[in-house]
């Protein structure tokens, strides 16, 4: 493994390429970096994304949020335990340096790009520690615990959430969903991650040293029916599975044509169409005491 790279964001960080921030463990990222990607990460927010984590929160708590993608999730850690600090970690500059905009900076956040599976802090620097839809893609989960269980402050707490791919529901029952699934989960576990990963967080816990007693378990849901909320996810599932960088590795590595992606993309659409759809996104989450 590389040592990590770690740096607090500067504006020039725009200029630096995603890739020279990667490390070995994490070479690529399944879902890529699409707009259909980040239109899905925005709309992620504490309140339908950290539900588990949000009766933790107090003012003046330290908080890492490893992951922290556009840092929509970040903002509101943020409001919760100001005046406390929120130390907001990425892998990659480029997504770091756009979370850092759109996170005013009186919001009392700072951020690095770093790895999570060896975090450049030391042991016991923060309250809570949390990571939302990391795990499924990291390499080693279980060392990824390690290190957040490390850096979190005996009596804190880490939290994680992350979805399983192989539980979501839907309704109606198209063929090609059924086909975007499996090519999903083919996609994901070529990268090294877990689609299924909700499912298997408690025991990843246990694996990295947390006593049963310590793991708190539960699981909740994201759920589309509205119309609007049909046009939503299944627009942009049609758009992803066609143009980001799934569609890109599944035609590269064979796993699919680009008349199949058309096919499953198309049923996206008319699934958004139908006034009868419903999608129900599954997620495991932890709470994870120190």
């Amino acid at each position: 493994m590389q040592d990590t790279c770690s740096h607090s964001l500067r504006p020039d960080l725009w200029s630096m390429s995603r890739e020279a921030d990667m490390t070995e463990h994490q070479k690529q990222y399944t879902h890529g970096y699409h707009a259909s990607v980040l239109r899905s990460h925005t709309w992620r927010t504490v309140e339908n994304s950290a539900g588990h984590l949000l009766p933790e929160l107090k003012p003046g708590l330290s908080v890492l949020d490893v992951g922290c993608g556009p840092g929509t999730i970040t903002a509101g850690l943020a409001e919760r335990v100001g005046p406390g600090l929120v130390t907001a970690v990425e892998i990659s500059a480029e997504v770091l340096a756009k979370a850092a905009e759109a996170v005013p900076e009186s919001a009392g956040v700072r951020f690095e790009t770093a790895d999570v599976h060896a975090l450049p802090f030391p042991d016991a620097s923060f309250d809570v520690v949390h990571a939302h839809q990391v795990l499924q893609h990291v390499a080693d989960p279980v060392q990824a615990l390690r290190e957040m269980r490390r850096v979190c402050r005996p009596g804190g707490v880490v939290a994680v959430r992350d979805s399983d791919y192989g539980a979501f529901v839907w309704y109606p029952s198209l063929p090609e969903l059924d086909e975007w699934n499996a090519l999903y989960h083919r996609v994901a576990r070529a990268n090294g991650g877990e689609p299924d990963a909700g499912r298997m967080l408690r025991s990843w816990a246990l694996d990295a040293g947390f006593a049963p007693e310590q793991v708190e378990a539960s699981s909740s849901t994201w759920c589309f029916s509205s119309q609007e909320d049909r046009a939503w996810w299944g627009g942009m599932w049609a758009e992803r599975i066609t143009g980001s960088a799934i569609a890109e590795q599944a035609v590269a590595e064979g796993f699919a044509g680009r008349e199949e992606l058309e096919r499953i993309s198309a049923a996206w659409q008319s699934w958004a169409q139908d006034p009868r759809g419903w999608f129900s996104v599954l997620h495991g989450e932890l709470l994870c005491r120190v």
